[in-house]
């Protein structure tokens, strides 16, 4: 499962959404950018690259949820597991 392996990795949910606003910002610098230093393209060149950049925040934010949800449960099962006794012999 790519969430579990991206939380192996140490990406965690608020890295997530850190991107996906970081690509929004990326989103309007790239529109302006492009009409800047690409005076021929146009308006249209310009829409395509904000466009193109502006897909990315949707999906970091879908990996964030999903890193949450994965967190949350990891964090349930640790505290089940610390629940039970170590020691079986009490029984």
């Amino acid at each position: 499962m790519i969430v579990k392996m991206l939380h192996r990795k140490g990406l965690r949910s608020e890295h997530m959404y850190t991107a996906a606003f970081a690509s929004i910002g990326l989103t309007v610098v790239s529109w302006v950018g492009s009409l800047k230093y690409e005076p021929r393209g146009g308006v249209d060149r310009a829409d395509r690259w904000g466009i193109f950049v502006g897909e990315w925040a949707p999906t970091f934010f879908a990996l964030g949820l999903a890193l949450a949800h994965y967190e949350r449960e990891d964090a349930i099962q640790e505290a089940r597991r610390s629940e039970v006794p170590s020691d079986l012999s009490s029984l």
